[in-house]
């Protein structure tokens, strides 16, 4: 069966989701790798009350503001709509979460994406892999297509030269912080506001991604894909609203993820704050959507609101 087009991966006549193969991936295994091992080296012999509220508050920033809201449902999905500014500057703080640049994001997400709404797709990006196999994969490796689609991200995102440079520099941008850290909490401050941050982010994200993939709460089914989305409730509060995963499999490009009456969803509440300073507007929700070719309702729920 021929694989279908997204809008940013664009599949040949011999394009497949499936044929490949797991490579490790130096540069990134070593990435991930020295921050954990630096952060659980490194923590019992340097933590404070303060140097793990620096923690706390540093990672709620960077995964709400940055990751979720500008990484995810702006730069990605176009859920929204900001000045150029607030775009850079919220996609910066996602790029400080240490996951990739923002192009780099970009092709993670949507090859991930389009792999899981074909008809079937490589084991790698349906999380079918065992726990340990799984995180493996998911943060130490890649999976190479033998027959890859085409990735054609907007030439607006390839012409920025913020991006340009955040993504020749991604991992480089933790060494301010780094510096300011340091020399205003000494080694605590340090372990805490940078490895530990972002390998705890690191592995939140992988987390939230096999679970969210495999089974839990599920409100609607899109047919003819190759992978479920489903809702992980109990973690929507430390996830922003990113755990509400079966709601956005169903509404890729809502702004809003938890969508139903008491689906906890900070993102978006920081985005209807932002909108009433009159900062960000267009905020797009389900009815404001297309409906989803395959769509389904699995089990009553309460309506949209």
């Amino acid at each position: 069966m021929a694989c279908v087009s997204t809008a940013r991966m664009i599949a040949g006549a011999d394009t497949s989701a499936v044929q490949g193969r797991v490579e490790w991936a130096p540069a990134r295994s070593l990435w991930t790798g020295g921050m954990t091992v630096a952060a659980l080296g490194l923590a019992p012999f340097a933590t404070s009350w303060s140097a793990v509220a620096l923690f706390v508050a540093t990672t709620a920033v960077t995964i709400c503001a940055g990751h979720s809201v500008g990484m995810h449902r702006l730069l990605i999905h176009r859920s929204f709509s900001a000045p150029l500014w607030l775009e850079h500057l919220l996609v910066y703080l996602g790029t400080l979460v240490g996951m990739a640049g923002p192009i780099g994001m970009m092709r993670l997400h949507d090859t991930r994406d389009w792999a899981q709404r074909q008809a079937d797709c490589h084991d790698l990006h349906a999380h079918r892999a065992g726990m340990l196999r799984d995180a493996w994969w998911q943060m130490h490796c890649r999976l190479v297509l033998d027959r890859p689609p085409r990735f054609a991200p907007e030439t607006r995102v390839l012409r920025d030269r913020f991006y340009r440079v955040l993504e020749r520099s991604w991992m480089l941008q933790q060494l301010p912080w780094a510096v300011l850290f340091w020399s205003l909490g000494g080694l605590p401050w340090l372990v805490w506001g940078v490895p530990m941050r972002v390998a705890v982010s690191l592995t939140g994200h992988w987390l939230v991604g096999h679970f969210a993939h495999r089974r839990g709460d599920q409100g609607w089914r899109v047919e003819g894909v190759a992978v479920q989305g489903f809702n992980i409730r109990y973690c929507s509060l430390v996830t922003f609203g990113e755990s509400w995963h079966g709601n956005h499999h169903a509404f890729p490009d809502s702004a809003r993820l938890g969508v139903e009456p008491g689906q906890a969803d900070p993102g978006w509440w920081l985005l209807r704050g932002l909108e009433r300073l009159g900062l960000v507007r267009d905020l797009k929700q389900p009815a404001d959507l297309p409906p989803r070719p395959g769509l389904l309702r699995v089990q009553p729920q309460p309506a949209i609101v």
